[in-house]
């Protein structure tokens, strides 16, 4: 399988791999930008590079709206070939969009994508790896999340039944996991305990096929999303140019497939990432290979999947290399925003509530190089991207009417940067 090697030339910064696991100290107003490589899943690598910031990797939980003056945890999920070693925390102040660093909160590998529980109180990961098993799986990890210091103690770690896993979402109810292991183009799930602990794979499937892209030889699980209702489970397959649909059953923690088990895009799309719009009757997914969105009507009822409109990320005068990474909702539901990397931007839309269509406002610079995941705090105030290759998070102050990014001026600066999250913070 070809493989896109994003090497680049980097900086190394040896005092600053000493000050992550320092104490807390408050961050720059703008972070210097280095260099970074970013890497495609191939078998060439054991591992993907990872990054999560606790804002948006994985299924996140409706949250309530920010208290004026109330501060948020925000987790990043990294690669970990370099100076990184893990998760990191800030405290994150949605009244100005500024951080203070609080430094390594877990080690861990490759931790491409985190999700929260809906109590608040468990954050789980991704270990994209593998070599966590002798069957060549990587691994999903549990963690405590204190609710004062943010810290985060391991509760436990399993083994994700597939190679490279790199997307899981948590049911509503919080009794269920699911995971998208792109290695093998398979998908499992998994029981939740009452203490946090993932138990082990409690369903399993599968996936063949293959479709036109060179990258397409074969399935490559991409996403695991769950309705609002947890009542169905959906699984972007970047290999197989199709979205699968499953049953969810929270009390046993199992997937079974749906009537019709799969909606399908145009060759060589390669479906990556899955967003759901708020009222429920339209999804959008997101193509990494042909850098376009494909809006779907969605059957709350059914859980059946049907395409109604394709929309592009990039300008019409764009020639370069360009591969889509993230896709999300602001939580008002009138605004949909999608990163793109080699473009290096964010392509802003207008949700029409009625028809479920697009319209493009534009796209914003990352001020960064190859944005992966980035997150909208609860508020919808903020956006923040980050941005791998340049080994930074930028964070953007949004305009509520038109979708618009206006920068802060207080970027974030990280190694490798992936995924982020955000929860509220009780200190």
């Amino acid at each position: 399988m070809a493989r896109l090697d994003r090497s680049l030339p980097r900086r190394r910064r040896e005092m600053r791999a000493c000050q992550w696991r320092g104490g807390m100290r408050s961050l720059p107003a703008a972070a210097s930008i280095g260099s970074h490589r970013d890497m495609h899943h191939t078998a060439l690598l054991p591992a993907a590079l990872i990054l999560v910031l606790l804002a948006g990797c994985g299924a996140q939980p409706e949250m309530p709206a920010d208290k004026s003056g109330s501060s948020l945890l925000l987790y990043a999920g990294t690669y970990t070939r370099d100076v990184s070693a893990g998760i990191y925390g800030y405290r994150f102040d949605p009244t100005d969009g500024t951080a203070v660093e609080l430094g390594l909160m877990a080690e861990l590998r490759d931790p491409s994508f985190l999700a929260l529980h809906p109590n608040g109180r468990f954050l789980y990961a991704v270990s994209e790896t593998d070599d966590y098993d002798a069957a060549g799986s990587g691994s999903v990890a549990s963690f405590a999340i204190d609710p004062v210091s943010g810290a985060l103690t391991k509760l436990n770690q399993v083994s994700s039944r597939g190679g490279w896993p790199c997307h899981l979402s948590v049911d509503p109810s919080g009794r269920m996991l699911i995971v998208a292991n792109y290695k093998g183009g398979s998908v499992a799930s998994f029981p939740l305990a009452e203490d946090g602990t993932v138990g082990h794979a409690a369903s399993f499937f599968q996936h063949d096929g293959s479709s036109v892209h060179e990258r397409q030889q074969q399935a490559h699980a991409h996403s695991a999303d769950f309705s609002p209702d947890g009542r169905f489970a959906f699984f972007s397959d970047l290999g197989l140019d199709q979205v699968k649909v499953y049953r969810a059953d929270a009390q046993t923690g199992t997937l079974s497939p749906n009537d019709p088990p799969h909606v399908e895009v145009d060759p060589g799309s390669g479906p990556r990432h899955f967003a759901q719009h708020p009222a429920g009757h339209f999804a959008y997914g997101l193509n990494e290979l042909s850098s376009t969105i494909s809006v779907y009507s969605l059957d709350a009822e059914t859980g059946q999947l049907a395409v109604i409109g394709t929309e592009p990320t990039l300008p019409e005068d764009f020639t370069g290399e360009n591969y889509t990474a993230e896709i999300f909702l602001h939580p008002a539901g009138n605004l949909l925003y999608a990163s793109n990397r080699g473009h290096d931007s964010i392509a802003i839309f207008a949700v029409d509530d009625s028809t479920g269509a697009l319209e493009s406002r534009g796209r914003v610079s990352t001020r960064g190089e190859w944005p992966r995941n980035f997150q909208i705090d609860p508020s919808g105030s903020f956006l923040l991207a980050a941005n791998q290759n340049s080994d930074s998070i930028a964070v953007f102050s949004i305009e509520r009417s038109t979708g618009g990014l206006t920068p802060t001026g207080s970027d974030l600066e990280i190694d490798a940067p992936v995924c982020l999250l955000f929860v509220p913070d009780s200190a």
